[in-house]
């Protein structure tokens, strides 16, 4: 093992690195429930269970294949935001049956590898300005904790205001502000694993609230294992693929493919990045050790993700609670792949997971995602429009790709008006025609 993940060579140890996947597993466990919880339902009429196995499976196979192949202590699962983006705009928006926008993620998928793989890579990061990419971060965070307050009915639907405070009073609601006030508390006191453990605890509460006779609360399991696990959606992407490209516009559906591989390969540059200098991975000269190959693995991961079933599995953030205690290889990464194996089997414990315990996980996803704000150039007018436009775009479209398509038009159009066109390269023009003709389809 020593030869092969190199301890000594990145100052790290065997307990060190089985304590930081396990620290990782932590931090990142709230999305097998959560993850559920926006994807399956009534609008895209999969089963909790069925997504919660592709969610592990999908999470387990691909940072195993990080940490084997990278030998990068970076952790990968099904992406928020794009979670949301896939049942929210692609199915409840666009009218996609759930194997028709399992297709258009396996193909973003497909274009990401290429990308990885060419030079293309490195003209694509560089063509997106970094005021856009933070928006689009954030963007995403405001439409996630949108999500969460709606489907904790703290946020309702109102004819003369449009939204409007819900009944704060009522046993659900109420449930999810206990539970999103207790997980702010453990974020503020720097707990790790502060959203995971904010969940169980809401749902604890949820049990309790349950028992006495509150109608809608989570329900008690009778049994914490079970080996009988739905595979059903294990290959329904293939289904997808031919009633895809003939039942919907080549333009759409292109904007569509676009959109999921863009804020897929952004997050995940972000997040290299961050991770990467909090772990020492970067030389003098700010290359990345292995990214090449991290890449490669992210991008294989959302096709990996797909034919089990789920939306874009992608990097995460939360690797870097890991880092924190130590990790420095990729046996990092393997030992949080085995635990995320290992939780295919823990799925009766979904019953105690409902929309209330899952809206604050959600809602702080969205602060956290939202914070990228702060690196935005909001002296600079056309950086300041162009981000603000981008991100209130998305919240109140409901629509990811809408806010990143009005960011990819008003950004070129106002460097001209500044006489600072030569500063937009061409990619971005690119972008902007193909951001045209998503408005135009």
């Amino acid at each position: 093992m020593e030869k092969f993940f190199k301890f000594k060579a990145h100052g790290t140890t065997f307990r060190t690195e089985v304590l930081a996947g396990f620290t990782t597993f932590l931090t990142m466990a709230y999305i097998l429930f959560v993850n559920p919880g926006i994807v399956a339902g009534d609008i895209t009429g999969l089963s909790f269970g069925s997504v919660f196995v592709a969610t592990a499976l999908s999470a387990g196979v691909t940072t195993l294949f990080m940490g084997l192949y990278a030998n990068f202590p970076v952790a990968l699962a099904p992406g928020m935001g794009l979670n949301a983006f896939f049942t929210y705009y692609l199915v409840l928006t666009l009218g996609y049956s759930a194997p028709e926008a399992l297709a258009a993620v396996f193909l973003s998928g497909i274009v990401g590898i290429v990308v990885s793989v060419t030079p293309l890579r490195k003209m694509v990061v560089n063509a997106i300005p970094k005021s856009l990419k933070l928006a689009i971060g954030a963007g995403i965070g405001f439409f996630i904790a949108f999500i969460g307050l709606k489907n904790a009915g703290i946020i309702v639907a109102n004819p003369a205001t449009f939204v409007a405070l819900g009944n704060i009073k009522a046993p659900l609601v109420l449930l999810a502000i206990v539970g999103l006030l207790i997980t702010l508390i453990l974020l503020a006191r720097k707990v790790y694993a502060a959203v995971f453990f904010g969940m169980v605890a809401t749902a604890i509460i949820g049990v309790v609230m349950g028992m006495a006779g509150v109608a809608g609360m989570p329900t008690l399991p009778t049994t914490a294992i079970s080996m009988n696990l739905d595979f059903s959606l294990v290959g329904l992407f293939a289904k997808g693929i031919v009633p895809l490209l003939t039942n919907h516009s080549i333009i759409s559906v292109v904007v569509v493919i676009f959109s999921l591989f863009f804020v897929d390969f952004f997050d995940t540059a972000g997040t290299f990045v961050a991770v990467s200098n909090a772990a020492g991975l970067v030389d003098d000269k700010g290359n990345i050790e292995n990214v090449g190959k991290a890449f490669i693995v992210d991008s294989s991961a959302t096709v990996i993700g797909a034919i089990a079933g789920t939306p874009n599995v992608t990097s995460y953030i939360e690797s870097g609670a890991g880092i924190e205690v130590g990790g420095r290889t990729g046996l990092t990464a393997v030992v949080t792949g085995i635990l995320f194996l290992l939780a295919l089997f823990f799925s009766p414990l979904l019953s105690v997971v409902t929309a209330a315990v899952t809206a604050p996980a959600l809602i702080v996803v969205g602060i956290l995602m939202a914070q990228q704000m702060g690196g935005i150039d909001w002296e600079d007018f056309p950086t300041a429009a162009t981000a603000f436009l981008a991100i209130i775009s998305m919240a109140l479209t409901y629509s990811i790709s809408t806010g990143i398509a009005v960011g990819f038009i008003v950004y070129p159009v106002l460097m001209v008006a500044a006489r600072r066109q030569k500063e937009v390269s061409v990619m971005t023009w690119v972008l902007l025609a193909v951001s045209f003709l998503y408005f135009a389809k």
